[in-house]
């Protein structure tokens, strides 16, 4: 609304549009910071007037959604030209990896993931884009390199095998800091560490067929909607070694049953060295998203990826 009610003041033509508005920007975003800077909401206003108004002008569409996106993220606007103009917009993303401005480069990434948070989707192969990854995972900004992981997150719910290919590639470039290596790769493999990927596993350090024992035991079998579950899980190993432990909750639905994965820890086993984890999970039931049902529960233990241990409990209203 705001935009069109913009828009009714400006020229009809497009470039003379875009020209009035790029003239009534503010100044960049702060280019000293390096993460947490989206800018202001209002600054939205240039990239739904160039979908709107300048599909048919990409070139200066794209020079308006460069000069904007300095001053607000502007990954939604870039897809609709994508979809239209994808040899244009590619072009012009060749050149947009190596801008001096951190939120260019960031949209390079984020206007391009897969499947991008209420973003419209794109007719791009998800591949084509692994090129601009290729150099922006070693981006010194937090801002870009938190959108190639999650692009990566995204890609790995359709080619798990060229996330972990890629993943490994870099380790081995060192063009990044090991610390943000690390950083990258573990919030890029989140899904499928959730999904237990022996693979993705591995790569974190952690072994699949590390030999655990354990035990999760319940401070109660029942428990009401809007009470906590209170559980502890004790590991052994005999060989000892890192370990990523998740839980799981079963949950009772009208058509059957539903889980939902949980972080619970990461630590290192020392061998034959028991390890005590405790854990109090709310059940709430006041959730919008996730309603819960009275009826049979459990918890189930993941260690490395494997189901280690389960405990039944009831949930009652």
């Amino acid at each position: 609304v705001l935009a069109e009610a913009l828009a009714e003041q400006l020229p009809s033509a497009f470039p003379e549009m875009a020209e009035q508005v790029e003239a009534a920007l503010p100044e960049p975003l702060d280019p000293g910071r390096s993460d947490d800077d989206f800018g202001r909401f209002i600054h939205a206003v240039p990239g739904v007037l160039a979908v709107k108004h300048g599909m048919a002008h990409p070139e200066r569409a794209l020079d308006l959604i460069h000069s904007a996106t300095q001053r607000f993220s502007m990954e939604f606007a870039l897809r609709p030209f994508l979809n239209r103009w994808p040899g244009e917009v590619l072009a012009r993303l060749d050149r947009w990896v190596e801008d001096p401005n951190y939120h260019v480069r960031r949209l390079v990434s984020e206007g391009t993931r897969p499947k991008l948070p209420w973003g419209m989707g794109i007719s791009l192969d998800p591949l084509v884009p692994l090129r601009y990854l290729d150099a922006l995972h070693a981006d010194s900004t937090r801002f870009v390199t938190r959108s190639v992981a999650n692009h990566l997150n995204d890609l790995s719910k359709i080619a798990p095998g060229e996330v972990l290919a890629r993943l490994g590639r870099w380790q081995g470039d060192a063009r990044q800091a090991p610390k943000e290596m690390d950083w990258i790769t573990r919030h890029a493999l989140r899904t499928a560490v959730k999904r237990g990927e022996p693979e993705a596993l591995a790569l974190l350090g952690y072994r699949a067929d590390l030999p655990v024992a354990a035990r999760v035991t319940l401070s109660s079998a029942d428990v009401k909607i809007g009470d906590s579950l209170g559980f502890a899980v004790e590991l052994t190993s005999p060989e000892g070694g890192p370990v990523l432990v998740d839980y799981r909750l079963r949950f009772h639905r009208p058509s059957g049953s539903a889980e939902k994965v949980f972080k619970l820890k990461s630590a290192s086993l020392a061998p034959g060295k028991p390890l005590r984890l405790d854990k109090r999970h709310r059940m709430k039931g006041d959730a919008t998203t996730f309603r819960l049902h009275p009826g049979p529960h459990a918890v189930i233990v993941q260690v490395n990826g494997h189901d280690v241990a389960e405990a039944p409990f009831e949930l009652s209203a």
